[in-house]
Order: C-alpha cells, then structure tokens, then sequence
C-alpha cells in the first residue's frame, strides 16, 4: 500500500482551536497489522473491525456489562416489532441522531434517516465491491439478489434500483422483510455491514470508502497513517448516551457500575498504533505507552509464577490481569477445491493424525488454550463437552491413512503449500511447526509468507492451499459457525476452505428457521458429525486471553463481542 497520510482539521469536526491536548485523556491501544479497509462493507477482521466499530454504529449493540450476552438498541429506538410470521422486521430509528461532519453535506448537519441503511444493504449487494458481508443478505432478504442480478456493476442502477424486501415509509422507520423466518438476523442487525450510509458521502467518494468515513460514533477519524498509526478523536456532536446501570455479578463485584448514568464517552481520543511484533508490543506496554496488551504467550515466564499467579514484581506495579474467555477459536483449514488436499480424504485424515496438537497448545500458548474437541465453541447450544473429533495424533494411524491416500511414506507426493498468516515471528514458528511434524511421516512442506493483508486477500480469492484459519463469533449461536461451510458463502464470504456439501447445506437452510430448543439442538448435532466425516479443519484449540492493563483504565472489561468498549472506559 502507497504510504501517505490524510489529516482532518479538528475545527471542521467541532472541537475547540485552543483546547488543551495536554490534558487529551487518550487510550493507547495496539493493533497486530495494518488496516485493511475501513468500509464496513469489507470488514471483516478483528483488526478493522476495532476502529470501525468506533467510527460507525449500528442498530443494536450488545450490552457492555450483562452475560449472557443480550442486544439492547443502539441505533434503533427500541426492539424491532416482528410481523407475518417473523418475516417482517419493523425497527423505529432514534431521532436526531447526526454523521460526523463530511465534504459531501457541503457544511450542513446530516442526519440518519431510514433509507440509509437500505443504501448500505444496496452496497452489500453491489458486485464491484465484492462484500464479505453479502452473506448476512444473500438469499435472507426479499428481492436482493434478484437486486444483485439487475444492478451487476453499473452504479446508477444501483442508485435507482429498488429492493422489494426493504422500504422506509418515512425517515424514521425502516421495515425488512426475510424470504422466511430468521431469529438470527437480529443479530446481523448489530453488525457492523449493516451501518448506515448516506448516498451523497457514497457519491462523493465515487463508492470508494476503504479510507473515508461518514460515521454516527462516539469518535471520528483526526489523522491515518494506514503503516504506523491511526487517532480517532472525540465527536462533540454524538447523540445523547449513557453508561449502563446495571450489569451481571462479575460487574458489581468489579466495581463496575460506579458510572452509572453518567454521559458517554469519558475519554478525548483513541490513539491506535500498528504494532506487528509481541516483543515491541510488551516493551510499549511496559512503558506505559500502551493501556493494554492481550500477553504474548512468549512473556508468561516473566509473568507468572509456576502456578499461574502474577508475580509479586508484577503485582507492586500498577499492572493488573484480567483472564478472558473467549468466542475465539482455530484450526488447520485446506481448500476444497485444490486437486490434491481437497479431492484425497485420506490425505487430509494422515495430516490430521500426524499433528500434535498438545505439543502445539504447549508451545504456542503455554498451555492456556483448551484443545478443541468440537467445530463448535464453548457456550453455545449444541457444543457438547464429550464430544470427540475423529482424529487424534497418532503417527501409526498417519502412516497408513498416507498409504492409503495413494503416496506410501510420502513417495510421489508433491510438496504441500503452507501460507502463513502473517509475517511475525510466531506465525513463522508455527509455519515450521507443522513442516516438522508432517515431515516426520514423509510429507514436505514448502512456507509461503504473508502479512496479514496478504494473507486476507488470498484467502478471499481462493489462492490458499492449506492454512491455519480461525473465528471469533459474530454472534452466540451455531448458525455462525456452519456459515463458514455452507456452499453459498464461499469467497468473499466467509467459506475460506471452499467446503460444499449438498446435504449440510439443506441442514444449514432448515437450521436457519428454527429457534432455540432441542430440534434445533438434534440439527446441530448432525451438521456436525457430516463435516467431521469430511474433515475440512482440523481443530486446534479454544483461546483464553490474558490481558494486562494499567490501572489508569477505568471500567474496562473486554470481550469478543463488545468491540465498542473505548465509550465506557475511563483513562486517569
């Protein structure tokens, strides 16, 4: 990426010429990797989506401090009324709910109105942009593929073209209607494609949006460098929000609810450093030029004692822990539709036998990830503590699978591509890793390697052989785990592994319908045994977060979900 850097003038945004930015109350905050776009029609990472998130809203959110998790409006001015059998969508919109200033409203206030989010729904739909969201819309909405057909690529259409499943009958109202009941979709209301966008900021940037923003959010983009840094300032016009008043136990045992009702945000800035490496990471953090870090697994000696507790020099700074279960999980993914892996299923058995995973949880996360024994996570319905997976490291077993396969002790086998996901030191030690192991029953293994951009791109055009892959939940429900295998999602969508199976994707179009309760739950069950009898991951394990903080950041509790905490914290 051509590097350059875009500055806004703070007066433009409402700020005052003679603040005082030594008294800024700013959160340092790092991020793994350059951004990849800031149009939410394209995020789809944790990277972006940890500034989009705090640019752009949606119509709900999840509350910051009750568990299980639960949706509460954001945008929308109360919970949506459901009509025709759960196929309709009624949402009301808060009023007066301003978009920071942009070019495009030649100086005047711009306000959110409903037929926004259908311009967004449009975008989701247009061909040119190739959406890694149009799997939230793709056959759940009336009329919008039949929409994507007749726009194709030319812009005006899309400007003139209507879609028979959304309509605003006023400024204030937005109805969606599904092609069939979908309990789920109130959950990709609260995502961030489903911002809203005003036709004449897309206009104005001739639909190009990966580094301008028109946001309601409680902070607006002051200065990009898309290498090295990222601020997001304050927005003086943010509609009127408060910090929640009530909260589960861990909440009020925490001392979390101090700020009850009190106006948000607290803090002036965000200031996001792209930091890639975990030894430059820690020594920031360290330094006090960080508020927090998730610890890098390389640290944990010199963090912890050899039972797990913080170590006394730790414990007489101000550095305090908080341990995080986390919606985040991996695996080792090959792609489907590669004439080796993806045709040999024995192949794919050897590889999955011949890893060991306890080695690696040892290695790569000092013992504090959870082996997966599910292509579910904890905490959903469906996951089953006693599952088993029909793999385990067995090198006998990944002998014979491979002479099975056609290529005894690996004779004839060509050399196996190996993408990493990054440039880092660990993901390049993964990378080896997995050359070892499989070299250990006769499989070579060649090292490609990417930074994260990269990475992204290849795997949305379907350029990745075998890979490490892994998710964090959109949402808690199963739906958003078998999407990444249902045939309709392949890339951009989220179907990375290129994975197709008629009958699973009958079970997905059944799953979709049902709401919680044990039918759903037997469905579940059945999804999964079909995909482990194809075997297109190979999981790994269930992440716990270890995250350091300073004790200046005030009500902070992260989550998977919540990527728009910086509203409630507090840096003092």
């Amino acid at each position: 990426m051509k590097k350059f850097i875009i500055l806004f003038c703070i007066l433009i945004f409402g700020c005052s010429k003679n603040e005082d930015h030594k008294n800024l109350k700013t959160l340092k905050i790092s991020l793994t990797s350059e951004v990849s776009t800031l149009d939410p029609v394209n995020s789809y990472d944790n990277v972006s989506g940890s500034v989009i998130y705090n640019i752009y809203e949606q119509l709900f959110e999840y509350h910051y401090l009750n568990r299980p998790y639960e949706l509460k409006p954001l945008l929308a001015e109360s919970m949506p009324t459901m009509e025709n059998q759960g196929k309709r969508y009624v949402i009301k919109l808060k009023k007066n709910i301003r978009y920071h200033n942009h070019p495009a409203f030649n100086g005047k206030t711009r306000y959110v109105k409903a037929a926004d989010f259908i311009t967004q729904i449009k975008r989701l739909s247009f061909t040119p942009l190739n959406s890694t969201g149009w799997w939230v819309i793709d056959g759940v909405i009336e009329g919008v593929n039949d929409f994507k057909k007749i726009v194709g690529n030319d812009f005006n259409k899309l400007k003139k073209t209507s879609i028979k499943g959304v309509t605003a009958p006023d400024d204030y109202t937005l109805i969606i209607d599904l092609t069939q009941p979908s309990p789920q979709f109130i959950y990709k209301l609260a995502m961030s494609f489903l911002s809203p966008l005003p036709m004449e900021v897309v206009e104005y940037e001739k639909n190009d949006l990966r580094l301008h923003t028109a946001g309601t959010g409680p902070f607006y983009i002051s200065k990009i460098d898309p290498s090295k840094e990222i601020i997001l300032s304050k927005y003086d016009g943010y509609h009127e929000s408060f910090y929640p008043s009530e909260g589960d136990r861990y909440a009020n045992s925490r001392g979390l609810l101090k700020d009850s009702r009190e106006k948000i945000p607290f803090i002036d800035s965000i200031h996001f450093k792209i930091i890639k490496e975990n030894d430059l990471r820690y020594k920031l953090f360290i330094k006090n030029e960080l508020d927090y870090i998730v610890l890098p697994q390389e640290y944990f000696s010199q963090v912890f004692d050899d039972v797990g507790n913080l170590q006394e020099k730790i414990k007489a700074t101000d550095i305090r822990l908080q341990t995080l279960p986390t919606l985040t999980y991996w695996w080792l993914s090959f792609n489907m539709r590669d004439s080796l892996v993806g045709k040999n299923y024995n192949l794919r058995m050897a590889i999955a036998n011949a890893i060991d995973v306890n080695k690696y949880i040892q290695l790569f996360t000092n013992n504090t990830g959870q082996k997966a024994n599910s292509i579910l996570p904890p905490g959903i319905l469906g996951y089953d503590p006693s599952a088993t997976l029909p793999y385990d490291f067995n090198r006998a077993n990944a002998i014979n699978l491979l002479a099975k396969s056609g290529y005894p002790n690996g004779k004839n086998l060509p050399e196996l591509i190996y993408d990493t996901r990054s440039e880092s030191k660990v993901d390049i030690d993964k990378a080896e890793f997995f050359k070892e192991q499989l070299s250990q029953i006769g499989i070579k293994v060649k090292i490609v390697k990417n930074n994260y951009i990269q990475y992204l791109e290849k795997s949305r055009t379907g350029h990745l052989q075998f890979f490490q892959d892994g998710w964090t939940l959109d949402y808690p429900d199963a739906e958003n785990v078998f999407q990444l295998l249902v045939s309709s999602n392949y890339p951009p969508g989220p179907n990375a592994s290129f994975y197709t199976n008629k009958f699973f994707n009958q079970m997905y179009d059944r799953l979709i319908k049902l709401p919680d309760g044990l039918e759903k739950k037997n469905l579940i069950n059945k999804m999964e045994k079909e995909v482990n009898q194809n075997t297109p991951w190979i999981m790994l394990y269930y992440s716990r977060n270890f995250i350091l903080y300073h004790d200046n950041l005030k009500n902070y509790r992260p989550s998977d979900l919540t990527t728009n905490y910086p509203k409630y914290v507090r840096v003092k």
